[in-house]
């Protein structure tokens, strides 16, 4: 009758031969202690990293919209969009606030000088871009104002001669305080400085930091050369589609429209390039300590090749010693699966905590990473099983004496 070895005997045996040596079985499961944490927090930590990449263009980038218009080709016809009809897009459900700006080439380059004195030892004038808008251009473009202030309505209704500097170019003229009424030159017409931009949280538009901004009925700049929409959050790609029949009826094929791409694809995408990343770092400190396991476990083969040799002579078939060997294996790597699935979580949620970020994990990872591993243990003791199963009775007892 053959041997038989049911699975209680061989956990016993894989426990005493695990025991058996606990400093070098604790060291083997570090290895992979270390494989399954390194894999947790990686995908843990790129998963949040994502989230909080994606969660930031959903709040600013998904917001914004810009609406270009064509170059007037006859100045006596009617413009395609008017002053007026850019300001009643907030009517559109969803526009928080919209702002035509006008910058002609012309203007891009005007002669700007801060005083009428003229200093032979310094630069009297700059060149500068000049740009005509309404009233609402600082909620749009989410601009902050550091000194005085923007102008307003009654300022664009009564044609007043005043303007907004940009930081840089507020420092470029030498223009530090407004509280004096400081007069600006531009193109030899006086204007009066209310105010000075601060941030710009519009990134398409920060080169208005270095512009002269003008209210649009002094600027005399004519018609607005885009038009920019700040929507609610969800509402860009709405709004994208019912900006140009609002703003020129008989023309909006006339208009070009950039938006945002859907939040939603993008924040895929970006989630999958991350994850992509750290899942292949991940499993190279995986592999790493799978290498350990086979290691240990082929040292292990060696070191008792005398226990096997009498294991097969008191009737142990090879089919017992190779799988008493994956068991330990297996073993070990269950319990760096589940230790390491612990310390990763653990340290994902103390990173998180630490940045201000919401932890993202998936369940699925955490439940896996034992299951993932016992695979890696077995794969890493298929090799040194299936040598300690063919070792023959006689060799292995007189290798072991």
């Amino acid at each position: 009758m053959k041997p038989r070895m049911g699975l209680p005997d061989l956990l016993d045996e894989a426990v005493a031969g695990i025991t058996a040596r606990p400093v070098r079985s604790a060291l083997t499961v570090l290895g992979t202690v270390l494989g399954i944490t390194t894999l947790v927090i990686t995908l843990g930590i790129a998963e949040t990293a994502a989230h909080q990449i994606a969660g930031r263009f959903d709040a600013v980038t998904a917001t914004e919209v810009t609406v270009v218009l064509p170059p007037e080709l006859d100045p006596a016809a009617p413009p395609l969009v008017s002053w007026e009809s850019a300001a009643d897009l907030v009517r559109l459900n969803g526009v928080r606030s919209a702002a035509a700006v006008a910058r002609p080439a012309s203007a891009r380059d005007s002669t700007v000088r801060a005083n009428d004195l003229h200093d032979p030892t310094a630069v009297s004038s700059k060149t500068l871009p000049v740009v005509g808008t309404s009233e609402s251009l600082p909620s749009t473009v989410d601009a902050s104002v550091a000194r005085g202030r923007f102008f307003d309505a009654g300022h664009v209704t009564r044609q007043d001669r005043v303007a907004v500097l940009g930081a840089d170019a507020a420092e470029l003229l030498g223009i530090v305080r407004v509280e004096d009424a400081p007069t600006v030159f531009v193109n030899d017409a006086p204007f009066t400085v209310i105010g000075v931009l601060g941030r710009i949280g519009r990134a398409s538009e920060e080169g208005l930091s270095a512009s002269v901004l003008l209210p649009h009925s002094t600027a005399r700049l004519g018609p607005p050369t885009e038009v920019l929409i700040r929507t609610v959050l969800g509402a860009a790609p709405l709004i994208a589609s019912q900006a140009p029949l609002a703003l020129s009826p008989n023309s909006q094929q006339s208009l070009r429209v950039l938006a945002p791409p859907d939040p939603a694809t993008l924040r895929g995408a970006v989630e999958g390039d991350v994850n992509a990343l750290f899942l292949v770092l991940g499993l190279v400190s995986l592999v790493v300590g799978a290498v350990g396991i086979a290691n240990v476990t082929l040292v292990t083969v060696l070191e008792r090749t005398g226990e096997i040799g009498l294991r097969r002579a008191l009737g142990a078939g090879r089919r017992h010693i190779a799988a008493q060997f994956l068991v330990e294996s297996t073993t070990i790597g269950i319990l760096g699966g589940v230790v390491g699935a612990s310390l990763g979580v653990v340290a994902v949620v103390v990173v998180s905590v630490a940045r201000g970020w919401t932890p993202v994990l998936e369940l699925s990872l955490v439940a896996g990473a034992p299951l993932a591993g016992a695979v890696v243990g077995l794969v890493a003791g298929l090799h040194p099983a299936v040598r300690a199963a063919r070792l023959e009775p006689v060799d292995a007892l007189r290798s072991g004496t």
